[in-house]
């Protein structure tokens, strides 16, 4: 097994009992569990590991200014960065690179400083696709609807597609984001597989599940994204909001007796697989997840 000096100095990071810098960038991100979990399993690992917030509201800065700060952070040696709201797409102009699965969905949750420059990971998808797999029972996948056509929601029609669903319906409240993401998406998984949902009532009567990737029900924008008696108890609902743990989507679909799937699963996954991107050391999901659980 190669040690952690090794594996940090392949991909350019700093060695054993160097400080790690990462960080987390996007808006309203002050309640975010990510710092808790990539400090605390870094420091179970025995890395001297930093996590700092750049929280745009906060700064008081414009969208404007995120290739400055991606390009500051990579002159001050920062290891990586998670992205997050509002900027998953615009980070991918301040990048040297993408993973294979960053071009096919065409968002950035991960960033990693390295020799080639700043190079961009999705990692939101495979940390859906890992906690449906683990947090659903024989879910149908004939008809999804995908609420959301931001980054995150690129990162979920990916997953979706990749776990087999049948065909893909999605919504945004800017239905130009929708037909985007549709034709982007559709490109590589066939456009039969994946459209516009311009009936959106009509789309959830039709739905095996439905999806929330919208910022819908965070505390900073309370209430649900479609109308909760729309939905059917042999449905499964998906959010990918954690914070609160049970939305009002999700509280609402539990009573109707629908099988539910909170978004702290994915917020896990992809913090495992983004931990594993920026240190070059594999951490623990079980560990990961009991961090993020602690209180």
């Amino acid at each position: 097994m190669k040690s952690d000096t090794a594996v940090h100095e392949e991909n350019g990071l700093p060695g054993a009992g160097v400080a790690l810098r990462a960080g987390l960038v996007g808006r309203g991100i002050q309640q975010s569990l990510s710092p808790r979990m990539h400090v605390a399993e870094g420091t179970r690992l025995g890395l001297d590991y930093e996590y700092h917030l750049f929280d745009f509201d906060i700064l008081g800065a414009s969208d404007s200014d995120l290739p400055s700060l991606v390009e500051k952070l990579g002159r001050e040696g920062y290891a990586g960065l998670n992205v997050t709201h509002p900027f998953k797409e615009r980070v991918i102009s301040c990048l040297d690179g993408l993973s294979a699965d960053a071009d096919v969905i065409g968002a950035v949750n991960t960033v990693v400083f390295g020799p080639s420059g700043p190079i961009g990971h999705n990692t939101d998808c495979w940390g859906f696709a890992e906690s449906f797999r683990r947090g659903l029972h024989a879910p149908r996948l004939k008809t999804v609807v995908l609420l959301g056509a931001g980054g995150a929601g690129l990162a979920v029609a990916k997953a979706l597609l990749d776990l087999g669903a049948g065909r893909i319906a999605i919504a945004d409240t800017d239905p130009g984001k929708s037909i985007r993401l549709s034709k982007h998406i559709g490109e590589t998984y066939g456009a039969d597989r994946i459209a516009d949902a311009t009936d959106l009532e009509a789309a959830v009567a039709g739905a095996s599940g439905v999806v929330n990737a919208t910022p819908v029900g965070m505390a900073k924008y309370p209430g649900t994204p479609l109308p909760v008696d729309w939905l059917r108890p042999d449905q499964w609902v998906s959010d990918i909001v954690y914070f609160p743990a049970e939305t009002e989507l999700l509280k609402a679909a539990r009573a109707i007796g629908c099988q539910v799937l909170p978004g702290a699963g994915m917020a896990i996954f992809q913090a495992v697989m983004a931990f594993r991107l920026i240190t070059g050391v594999d951490p623990d999901p079980v560990q990961m997840a009991a961090h993020f659980g602690a209180r």
